[in-house]
């Protein structure tokens, strides 16, 4: 079977489970290269606290018949969203795909108001829903544009139907 991704070179950031997983091992599947990034590891877990890991995902990409390779980047910062893209440039020279999914909210503050929400907590929602989506595109950008037909996929909650009509009586999760 013709693989229609054979040669290209796919990064899915926040495949550690969930979504971001199952579009890496589609990816995969379909023949690419993914890069697949989060912030658990097998000797490192985020403060979600969750079993699953970014190696278990690149091993599923493997087995589907692309090639997984796991980075662990948390994407609020910086420095390490740049060091994967120029790792990228390296083995690569190119990407075509990005794929943001990055969430990683550990808690919802469901039916509280702005004003009896953790102020703090929400804040760190919002970078994590918001600011990660930012700095990854930032710095993956000037890489995926040098060659024409480069693909960025934001994940969100919800469809614009449902979004439309509905507040979920969570300020900061709503505004996500």
């Amino acid at each position: 079977m013709a693989r229609a991704l054979a040669g290209k070179v796919a990064w899915v950031a926040g495949a550690t489970r969930g979504a971001g997983r199952g579009i890496a091992v589609q990816l995969g599947a379909a023949g690419a290269t993914v890069y697949v990034t989060g912030r658990t590891t097998r000797s490192m877990r985020s403060e979600m606290n969750r079993p699953e890991t970014i190696e278990e995902t690149a091993a599923l990409v493997d087995e589907e018949g692309g090639r997984g390779i796991a980075v662990r980047v948390d994407h609020l910062m910086p420095d390490e969203v740049r060091a994967l893209v120029s790792r990228i440039r390296e083995e690569q020279g190119k990407l075509h795909v990005l794929v943001n999914d990055i969430w990683g909210a550990t808690k919802m503050e469901w039916n509280k108001s702005v004003w009896e929400s953790d102020l703090d907590y929400g804040l760190r929602t919002l970078r994590l829903a918001v600011d990660t989506h930012a700095i990854t595109s930032h710095f993956a950008l000037p890489l995926l544009i040098q060659n024409k037909g480069g693909l960025v996929v934001e994940v969100t909650d919800g469809t614009d139907e449902y979004n439309a009509k509905n507040y979920r009586v969570s300020f900061f999760y709503d505004l996500a």
